[in-house]
């Protein structure tokens, strides 16, 4: 392995994971790529190889928290240090909380809230060790209101801004920086794999960010040491008007959006 330093991005192949894939590799950091598809995982790392860097492939399951662990095992089979982590894998389960199956509300919690504290817990250590390092984790502005028809999801993202928070607070006197990516309805498979197309919010194309544009928000943020970024103005606005709205107000506004588009015919 070269000298140049690695960045380890989980959900690497696709929506804001590829595309921040794709600005570490402009700026010459070697890759780690982390997703369940191998096949899609070897077509990313030939471009990204077209920049002259290392990709390292990991085809895992991160839902399994036997294979997160795996993940470590192979970083530190090949002698890789982790300069950068990405935890950027999440999913969502979309419905009523007590119409969704138990099992798949379970395995969103170890996907988004599991791999992102063993996958942390781990590199953390290293770079406490040696007294340098960063990690971007991707939340959502879902994190910072109730989400009827998510309420799962968002509760993991509400954990995700939560834990970094945390941890930045911890390292506060280190050389290690910790950011949350806070995007909103951004255009990626994520409604397609939540089950979430029939949504009123699903529904709106025009409205949804780009997520080359959130990627660069978050990478910005994450170089320059920031704590978070909320990604596009329309969402910091939200944001900022959920901070002195009541969370009854809120839910009930987010359930009017992500409540199924047939509703509105009935």
């Amino acid at each position: 392995m070269s000298n140049a330093k690695f960045a380890l991005i989980t959900g690497a192949t696709s929506g804001i994971g590829y595309e921040l894939a794709k600005l570490f590799a402009r700026d010459k950091y070697n890759l780690i790529i982390v997703s369940r598809n191998k096949d899609e995982l070897d077509r990313k790392a030939a471009e990204f190889r077209s920049e002259g860097i290392e990709v390292v492939t990991i085809a895992k399951d991160l839902f399994q928290k036997d294979q997160v662990q795996a993940v470590i095992d192979e970083v530190q089979s090949k002698g890789i240090m982790v300069d950068v982590l990405v935890n950027n894998a999440g999913q969502g389960a979309y419905g009523l909380f007590q119409d969704n199956e138990l099992e798949r509300e379970l395995a969103i919690i170890d996907l988004n809230i599991a791999a992102t504290v063993i996958l942390t817990k781990h590199f953390v250590t290293e770079m406490v060790g040696r007294n340098s390092g960063k990690i971007l984790n991707v939340a959502s502005i879902a994190g910072t209101t109730p989400g009827p028809w998510q309420a799962v999801y968002h509760a993991t993202k509400a954990f995700v801004l939560s834990f970094t928070e945390g941890l930045r607070s911890e390292l506060s006197t280190t050389e290690i920086t910790v950011t949350a990516l806070l995007p909103g309805v951004t255009d990626t498979d994520f409604f397609n794999k939540a089950g979430m197309l029939s949504s009123k919010v699903a529904q709106d194309k025009d409205a949804m960010a780009d997520p080359a544009d959130v990627a660069k928000d978050g990478y910005e943020a994450l170089m320059s040491g920031s704590d978070k970024v909320v990604s596009g103005l329309k969402n910091k606005v939200q944001v900022a008007l959920g901070n002195v709205t009541p969370a009854t107000i809120q839910a009930e506004q987010l359930k009017k959006m992500q409540e199924p588009a047939e509703k509105d015919q009935k």
